[in-house]
Formats: C-alpha cells, structure tokens, sequence
C-alpha cells in the first residue's frame, strides 16, 4: 500500500516554561506558522499530497521555530528547517513542496562533524 501522503510536515509546537535555555517554538509563532502552512496547502490544492500537522518536541526549540518534512521525495531523516516565521510559508510551499527544491536558507544548522581519531603512534 502506497503512503497516504507524498510529504507530512511537522510543526513544533511544544511548549517549555519560560525563561528555559532552549526557549520554545510555540512561544516563538508555531501555531500560527502551522495554521499558516495548513491553509495554504489547502488553497494550493496540495490537500491529500501533504499532511501539516504539529509535533511536540522535536528538540531543536534553540532553533525555532523547527520544522521537518517527511516523506518519500525526501531524504533519508528528512528536510529540517530552522528558525522559520510566517513570512518563510510562502517559500516553503513553493519552493519545496511543490517545486521539490528544499529552501536553503531555512535548513537547519547540522551539528558538527566529530573530530578524526588521532593516528596511532608507530610501533
């Protein structure tokens, strides 16, 4: 059975007491961005294609408003997005969602890369 949707978009929307070092995306427009997201899908006719729905914590507030995107055009571990305001919706849709194209400006920062083991002394 094929999946129901071709992309499932997640919005943060968890919620820490404030004055938390991570902060929270809902303090930071989440429910708004989400609303935003899901009625313009529907306007786009994107409905039955892609899902928006919210996720409790992602854990990666310190970033947000975080978004992922999920699905079989996407890869492996997905599309995260970083720090993402109404404004950003539009780009988003466009962009990714129907153009396929991730939005680089929005993409989450990756952690970085471990250090490489030292080399072993010589016997």
């Amino acid at each position: 059975m094929a999946p129901p949707f071709q992309r499932h978009v997640f919005v943060c929307t968890n919620r820490r007491a404030e004055g938390h070092p991570k902060g929270c995306c809902a303090s930071k427009g989440a429910e708004a961005i989400k609303d935003k997201l899901k009625a313009e899908t529907k306007l786009r006719g994107l409905k039955g294609a892609v899902r928006v729905g919210s996720a409790g914590c992602l854990d990666t507030c310190e970033h947000g408003v975080s978004i992922v995107v999920y699905g079989s055009k996407e890869p492996q571990g997905g599309t995260w997005y970083a720090r993402v305001s109404l404004e950003d919706v539009p780009a988003i849709i466009d962009e990714h969602l129907v153009g396929g194209r991730p939005v680089e400006r929005l993409l989450m920062p990756t952690a970085p890369a471990a250090p490489a083991p030292a080399p072993k002394p010589e016997p």
